[in-house]
């Protein structure tokens, strides 16, 4: 409470004396800049404020420190309702936060159109899960040596009634940000573990394929996540050692104690943990050998060039010696040509995934792949 008074002081200590400053709730305040003749003073004013705000504040003995996101809407819209020009002031904030910290944005149409868009396509993803729109694709993990599939990646596909097949890129982040990525995500392990668990009764000598399956952020976090990996386990039959959770390097980051202790218990289960897109995250390597990780796959960033780009043909010899010395193995993703392949070989990269093995399948057409390797 101190120090949104101390803010809002600031605020209106950078503002003319007809200007109108109001806190809309938590931590938004709203400013009204009456009688500017264009968006030059406006931004003006944003700059000014978010300078004073870069001042840290202090409270008592403490010394804080803010930083503040605006957005400006403009009343040349011909708005009649006042909160039609919140609403776009909001929509331009967001925008701003989503360019960094102490941004500013100016509201235009498209963002209007954009944020339409995403409250519908809100909308659907949640009839979606209902409606079950959802299913899975299964990208082959292959051993590098002789190109058997060692297991499955399985990546959740959206096939909207009347748009079609919707990109993950597009809706995983809607799915993050509005919470549905928790049921979504249990759904996605819940058929991964089953058909899996089918795959393994139908082939007899497939037991050691694994299932890998993405977990977020938000999954990770839950009190119960554990107890609910292990109810998927119990209802589907798989066993423990045939699932692999991956799990990328800045939920590792977020609390590293809290975080050692979750994985740990997965690991005491027999669950496998891979650290995916491995490279483009934070880690601190002093904390990798903490980790219960048992794979690093290796973005496919630096995977695209290796036949060409030398510097990121050092970086992922490191990444597997690295992984080696861990008692790790390294996945090198995006495998999409033969020359790619050497140069990975050579390194003595363990295994791969990517178009050029195989693009992710639907079930029946892995089984028909699985079926050519395995014994039935």
């Amino acid at each position: 409470d101190q120090l949104l008074i101390a803010i809002s002081r600031r605020l209106e200590a950078s503002l003319r004396r007809g200007d109108l400053i109001a806190r809309l709730g938590g931590d938004e305040f709203a400013i009204l800049l009456e009688g500017i003749q264009d968006t030059q003073y406006a931004t003006q004013i944003a700059e000014r404020l978010q300078k004073e705000l870069t001042r840290p504040f202090k409270l008592g003995r403490h010394e804080i420190f803010a930083s503040t996101s605006v957005g400006i809407a403009l009343s040349t819209t011909g708005y009649e309702q006042p909160q039609d020009l919140l609403r776009d002031a909001d929509t331009a904030m967001y925008h701003a936060k989503g360019k960094g910290k102490a941004q500013y944005q100016i509201f235009d149409t498209a963002m209007h159109v954009r944020a339409v868009a995403l409250l519908q396509l809100e909308t659907d993803l949640r009839r979606a899960l209902e409606r079950q729109e959802f299913h899975l694709h299964y990208q082959p993990i292959v051993s590098l040596d002789n190109q058997k599939i060692t297991g499955f990646e399985a990546l959740v596909r959206w096939c909207h009634p009347e748009k079609g097949l919707i990109a993950p890129g597009e809706f995983i982040p809607v799915a993050e940000e509005t919470g549905l990525i928790i049921p979504l995500g249990n759904w996605v392990l819940q058929e991964a573990c089953r058909q899996m668990q089918r795959w393994q009764q139908e082939f007899r000598t497939a037991n050691d394929l694994t299932i890998s399956v993405n977990i977020s952020g938000k999954q990770f976090s839950q009190s119960d996540f554990i107890t609910q990996i292990q109810q998927i386990l119990q209802e589907t039959g798989l066993r423990t050692h045939s699932l692999k959770l991956e799990i990328t390097e800045s939920i590792l980051m977020d609390n590293v104690e809290s975080t050692t202790a979750s994985l740990m218990e997965l690991q005491a289960l027999g669950i496998q943990l891979s650290m995916d897109d491995f490279g483009t995250g934070y880690s601190s390597l002093s904390y990798l050998n903490r980790f219960p990780v048992s794979t690093l796959k290796i973005d496919r960033s630096f995977i695209q060039s290796v036949d060409t780009d030398t510097e990121k043909l050092e970086i992922i010899r490191t990444v597997v010696m690295l992984a080696r010395s861990l008692g790790m193995t390294a996945v090198a993703e995006g495998v999409e040509t033969a020359e790619q392949l050497a140069r990975l070989k050579e390194l003595q990269c363990e295994s791969g995934q990517g178009y050029f093995f195989s693009k992710p399948l639907d079930s029946e057409t892995a089984k028909n792949l699985l079926a050519k390797q395995f014994i039935v």
